[in-house]
């Protein structure tokens, strides 16, 4: 039966809301499959180029070796995954890796080092690194773990344009995910990635065994912050062998389909981003992603530590007529 706090697919909502309650945000997820996938297209439709994607590439700066204990990471170090753990890459390996990206269509270059939190002098490296990737043309993103106020404003001021540092989970459901920070620390850092005037880029993992109530929380999160982050990735968990979710059961694809479309209805005007476990999904699951409003990936063999389509985008954008989104420099 569909509730009556949702909005029906007729009348897709087009301003921009930040007071989403989660009773609405369960019913949205609650909807008949159809009138989701129609309601979200629609929503889409009104804010964004139909069959545009923005293309970004995302590199392993620094791997393995984490403190942190999230259950799905096979860089934490108290994990036995097999991942030998590597120093952060120098400064014209990263730079050529960018080159190559932007010849291959990604107009944003992300750059990832397992850390808790930067230091000192690798800080001041990974701040080269940003001058020298923007200096390519290339949007600039970077995840680093936990940010200061100091640190954010060091790294706004080196030119990068966006941060990334994910929610993962509900409120509700962290704990069973994170004990070595906490929720709060997560919005402390993405309020000092806000004060430092950088864009933000936070979503969330699910397939990690949460329930729909938790997928809801999630989006909740992210619904009520203001402005909404201006990427929205969501990932399918990559179960990998030695963490502690490598046997959890596999999500339903319709809902994992049904998170994409939420994301999009409640925040209309942010790339949502096909994130980490493409390389485990079907062309179709796919596709009905993008038709409810996922509108970015990223491209390449790899991710961090994980594997991605890497050339089969390129027959999949043929197949289904999508045209990567022109770079913002291209725009002007």
């Amino acid at each position: 039966m569909q509730t009556s706090v949702a909005p029906s697919p007729a009348s897709a909502p087009s301003d921009v809301r930040h007071d989403w309650s989660r009773d609405e945000i369960e019913a949205l997820l609650a909807l008949p499959f159809f009138d989701l996938a129609h309601l979200a297209h629609t929503v889409h439709r009104t804010h964004f180029p139909a069959g545009e994607v923005q293309l970004s590439q995302l590199l392993s700066i620094k791997t393995g070796g984490c403190p942190e204990d999230c259950a799905y990471c096979p860089q934490a170090s108290r994990y036995d995954t097999g991942l030998d753990r590597e120093a952060l890459l120098a400064v014209d390996e990263v730079v050529t890796k960018a080159r190559e990206a932007k010849a291959g269509g990604a107009t944003r270059y992300c750059m990832g080092a397992a850390w808790r939190s930067p230091k000192g002098n690798d800080l001041d490296v990974v701040c080269t690194m940003v001058r020298e990737v923007k200096a390519l043309g290339l949007e600039t993103c970077a995840t680093l773990g936990m940010l200061d106020l100091d640190q954010a404003l060091t790294l706004k001021d080196a030119g990068l344009d966006y941060y990334n540092h994910n929610l993962d989970t509900s409120p509700e459901a962290y704990g069973d995910i994170i004990t070595t920070r906490t929720y709060d620390d997560r919005l402390q850092t993405l309020r000092h990635v806000r004060d430092a005037g950088m864009s933000v880029c936070c979503g969330g993992i699910v397939g990690m065994g949460e329930s729909p109530t938790d997928r809801a929380g999630l989006l909740h999160q992210l619904a009520s912050m203001d402005p909404h982050p201006e990427s929205v990735p969501v990932n399918l968990l990559v179960k990998v062998k030695g963490t502690p979710l490598a046997q959890v059961n596999d999500l339903d694809p319709f809902d994992f389909v049904r998170t994409v479309a939420v994301a999009r209805v409640t925040m209309p005007r942010s790339h949502v981003r096909l994130s980490a476990g493409r390389e485990e999904m079907s062309d179709e699951l796919q596709a009905w992603a993008f038709f409810v409003g996922a509108n970015s990936i990223f491209t390449g063999e790899k991710l961090l530590t994980t594997k991605n389509p890497g050339g089969k985008d390129g027959r999949l954008f043929a197949r289904l007529g999508l045209t990567p989104e022109p770079s913002p420099a291209a725009a002007e």
